[in-house]
């Protein structure tokens, strides 16, 4: 197989390792290569990429190969993790956000008892964008956090108050998510936000684009 074919193989499967990255043995082993020729193809993408002037880059972290992106885009990362437009809210969050908005103020432990998955990461990225906050603690072991709306949200999706929120007509628990979620989905097309319009400054976590493949926590 040419190299070249075998540096594209190799960039879409550091693509599919995410931040856990691939060693040189692993990539040895998939690709059924020598290590260190797997190595050298390795290199060789890595000075491909920055001779095109790529937006990604190979780096190597504790002995693992990972796509990263360059730190001097940094600036445009941040704009974008921070401004909750459409293609940004992922179903993930705004499934947590419409469970939040309904039955605040709720813990993080009932919100994943009614999605089904871990929602770590949801709810930082929502508190990230400042659609949701912490309002008190619940009276229980541990005193886990209660979470609630924002001032931010009301303006963002256009409400008055949080009771104008629009009453969903099922009854089932499972429905009535799904309904709740598609109705703050349409009044988020609605509101066609840009940039321009919202840029949340006080916060720094970045959300993760994979939160709906975790399990909940045992």
């Amino acid at each position: 197989m040419e190299y070249p074919k075998l540096k594209s193989i190799i960039e879409g499967l550091l693509f599919m390792a995410g931040d856990e990255g691939l060693n040189k043995r692993q990539l040895a082993d998939i690709m059924q290569l020598d290590q260190e020729l797997a190595a050298d193809l390795v290199y060789e993408l890595h000075r491909d990429l920055a001779r095109e002037e790529r937006g990604i880059q190979v780096a190597e972290v504790a002995g693992a190969y990972r796509l990263t992106t360059h730190p001097e885009h940094a600036a445009y990362f941040e704009r974008m993790a921070y401004t909750p437009t459409r293609s940004q809210l992922s179903q993930a969050a705004l499934e947590t956000l419409s469970i939040v908005a309904y039955r605040q103020p709720i813990t993080r432990i009932d919100i994943e008892e009614i999605r089904g998955v871990k929602s770590d990461r949801a709810i930082q990225s929502l508190v990230s964008k400042d659609l949701i906050e912490e309002v008190g603690r619940a009276e229980a072991i541990g005193r886990p956090i209660l979470y609630g709306t924002t001032k931010s949200f009301l303006d963002y999706f256009g409400l008055s108050s949080i009771k104008a929120l629009p009453e969903p007509k099922q009854v089932d628990l499972d429905e009535a998510l799904e309904e709740q979620t598609q109705m703050l989905f349409e009044r988020l097309g609605e509101r066609q936000t840009t940039i321009d319009e919202f840029i949340p400054v006080s916060h720094t976590e970045q959300e993760d684009e994979y939160e709906n493949n975790d399990k909940p926590a045992e």
